[in-house]
């Protein structure tokens, strides 16, 4: 018997015939349909009644706690179009059920639970995800999990173990370089060593890498002990021991899938006094019961939802799902100087360690904390999908075992969207640009502003080497206008090399015809851009904050070469420091050029390494010389001048966003690409 049998006979039997029995006329008067109705529940936990356990009917969004004695009375809501079950949550076990009998819709019922190994299982093997056009098996997540994996599989986190730049920085190589001869001219090593992903190949050793820079090694380095802590949390799913793992124990599913459902999946808890990723932070349970359902071990998962009945899945809620405290299991980093024989100033960093990531840090101290977690931007609502194991797709009736239908949206995708490769609309929606311009005189003034509209945290957040780079520009027709004063971009720009006023500025070794020299001032004083932590909150003086103001002079550019001599269109103007750049293209994809010293300001944290160097890899810094990065809601606003002949001069306001330093990015030969976040003409 269906519960919609059931209600009808029920309704039958309270129909009410109110007339005499000398009145065979009179109409019977029904009473209301019976629509719900009460099961008293009783929950044991290892065999004793519980108390503070939840229970709730399957689909249904009402939840109730069982008393001393483990009870609980559940309204059953009748019309639900799904089989009736209700089920019990309890933090230390997986998630029961029962049927609730429809024979008779009343009887109590009784769900047992038995509390889970809390212990985790090194000897456990990570399951694999499967992929959209590999998941014609339940041993692969993506049997049951469609439109989940269709998610993930273009997302960052799935390429986080084999992203390039990451293998790049740890083993100290550049990828792109497949060639001794083109090795040996970069000035390379062209050596055989362990491969990404495993084996072994010959590759050009060539920059600093977490492996020769933590280890005192060259090359290879197959004898490191130390290990920088990435694969913590780029690589999470390497079997085994949990923390401090070689990246290059990262092997079939772990480089493959990087951070993957059966990595997220086993975070029992997050305790964000410890180190960020697994071993640390990210406290995994991977199961180790006794085997059931085909499966080496008893499934055991943990998840955001309480209402997972299934026992092939093991479902175990948990609220860290919902909450940023979960993102903040990676993205959240303090770290100590990691460089051999370097140390921190204590007077700047009395902890005696370094912000890094903190991008959690960020959002706390934000207007969108608490109400608006990581999930609600990275993670949007996916108002199309009924259910996480996409019961329609699958053609399983709701209320079976495997789950029900949930309200639009209470499912999310699982995208993670953000900025690692300058595509889609999230990084365009985190900043506004707004350019102001007035003409008196044959001088055109322009005053852009920044400002972090979208983003609940800094921008750029996350990896230090990224930088937001402001260019304003001005023209006549398509000639461009000589800038008279403003702001000039510092080496966050980008350049091929710098001069200070005592050098000499015809002198550019390895420059060619087409390059430019910009000249700054440096008239002694400092920015006061507020930024995160000390950068924001009145620990550090303009000084300490490290950013020296440096304004437009003029340029010039090179016609020729003679030897290392440089002869210009014009004559170099007096300044401060000469940058050697190229012609400024910051269309939305063109080639990063070195622009330091064109009109402009960049936004960046910028991490200093041991000798002074700037904009280094966060694995040799030992100290964080700047950071102006907008937070949320924050604005910036700078003014320049330019000299304008004509009668209708235009101004142009661009943000570019540069995912890694110019010159580091060409070291690699990664290909660096401008990707413009917005852009503002007057």
């Amino acid at each position: 018997m269906t519960p919609r049998t059931a209600l009808l006979i029920a309704s039958l039997l309270l129909l009410a015939c109110p007339g005499g029995d000398d009145d065979d006329s009179a109409t019977p008067t029904p009473l209301p349909v019976l629509t719900t109705i009460d099961v008293p529940v009783t929950v044991t936990l290892d065999g004793t009644p519980t108390q503070g356990v939840r229970v709730m009917q399957g689909g249904v969004e009402g939840r109730w706690l069982t008393d001393a004695n483990g009870r609980a009375t559940v309204a059953i809501d009748l019309t639900l179009d799904a089989e009736l079950w209700v089920l019990a949550s309890a933090d230390s076990a997986r998630t029961g059920a029962a049927e609730v009998d429809e024979e008779d819709l009343g009887a109590p019922l009784l769900i047992e639970l038995t509390a889970f190994d809390p212990s985790d299982n090194p000897a456990y093997v990570f399951r694999d995800p499967g992929e959209p056009d590999r998941r014609d098996t339940t041993a692969v997540c993506a049997h049951c999990h469609i439109t989940l994996n269709e998610d993930w599989i273009d997302s960052a986190h799935r390429h986080s173990a084999r992203d390039p730049q990451v293998q790049d920085l740890y083993a100290g190589v550049a990828g792109t370089i497949s060639d001794q001869a083109i090795c040996d001219l970069a000035g390379g090593s062209w050596l055989v060593g362990p491969l990404p992903g495993g084996g072994e190949g010959a590759r050009c050793y060539l920059g600093d890498g977490v492996l020769p820079a933590l280890n005192d090694c060259d090359g290879p380095c197959e004898e490191a002990e130390t290990y920088g802590a990435c694969a913590d949390c780029h690589a999470p799913g390497i079997d085994g021991a949990l923390g401090g793992r070689d990246l290059r124990d990262a092997e079939g599913h772990a480089y493959e899938y990087g951070v993957h459902c059966d990595v997220c999946h086993r975070v029992e808890s997050v305790d964000l006094d410890a180190p960020p990723g697994t071993g640390g932070a990210l406290r995994m349970v991977r199961p180790s019961e006794p085997p059931a359902f085909g499966f080496p071990e008893y499934p055991l998962v943990f998840g955001p939802y309480d209402d997972v009945g299934s026992a092939v899945m093991g479902a175990v809620g948990r609220d860290h799902f919902e909450s940023a405290v979960l993102c903040a299991g990676c993205h959240q980093m303090e770290q100590e100087v990691l460089v051999p024989g370097a140390s921190p100033d204590l007077t700047r960093w009395p902890t005696g360690t370094l912000p890094i990531h903190t991008t959690y840090g960020e959002w706390l101290a934000g207007p969108l904390s608490p109400g608006a977690p990581c999930q609600s931007c990275h993670m949007p609502p996916d108002p199309d999908a009924g259910n996480a194991a996409d019961l329609a797709l699958l053609q399983l009736d709701p209320g079976l075992v495997p789950g029900w239908e949930r309200p639009p949206g209470a499912v999310r995708h699982h995208t993670f969207d953000g900025p690692v490769d300058g595509a889609g609309e999230m990084l365009r929606l985190a900043a506004a640009v707004d350019l102001d311009t007035t003409l008196d005189g044959g001088v055109l003034t322009a005053t852009a502003t920044v400002t972090n509209v979208g983003a609940g945290h800094a921008i750029p957040t996350g990896e230090p080497l990224r930088a937001l780079v402001l260019v304003v520009e001005a023209s006549c027709d398509t000639a461009a206008l000589r800038p008279l004063s403003g702001f000039a971009l510092s080496d966050l720009g980008g350049a091929l090399a710098s001069k200070d006023s005592s050098e000499d500025w015809s002198v550019w070794p390895g420059a060619e015809e087409g390059m430019v020299v910009r000249v700054a001032a440096t008239p002694g004083t400092w920015h006061d851009d507020p930024g995160f932590g000390p950068f924001g909150d009145g620990t550090f003086a303009p000084e300490a904050k490290g950013m020296p103001v440096a304004t437009v002079v003029g340029s010039a550019t090179i016609v020729s070469m003679n030897g290392d001599i440089a002869t210009f269109d014009a004559p170099l103007p007096t300044g401060d420091t000469a940058w050697l750049g190229e012609a400024s293209d910051t269309t939305d994809g063109s080639p990063s050029d070195a622009i330091a010293g064109a009109p402009g300001h960049a936004f960046a944290r910028v991490l200093v390494g041991p000798g002074g160097q700037r904009q280094v890899p966060h694995f040799l810094a030992v100290d964080v010389a700047s950071d102006n990065r907008l937070m949320p809601t924050a604005s910036w606003t700078g003014t320049w001048t330019f000299d304008a002949p004509c009668a209708a001069p235009v101004a142009r306001a661009r943000l570019l966003y540069r995912q890694w330093p110019l010159a580091l990015a060409r070291e690699r030969g990664w290909d660096p690409t401008d990707v413009v976040m917005q852009e503002a003409i007057r």
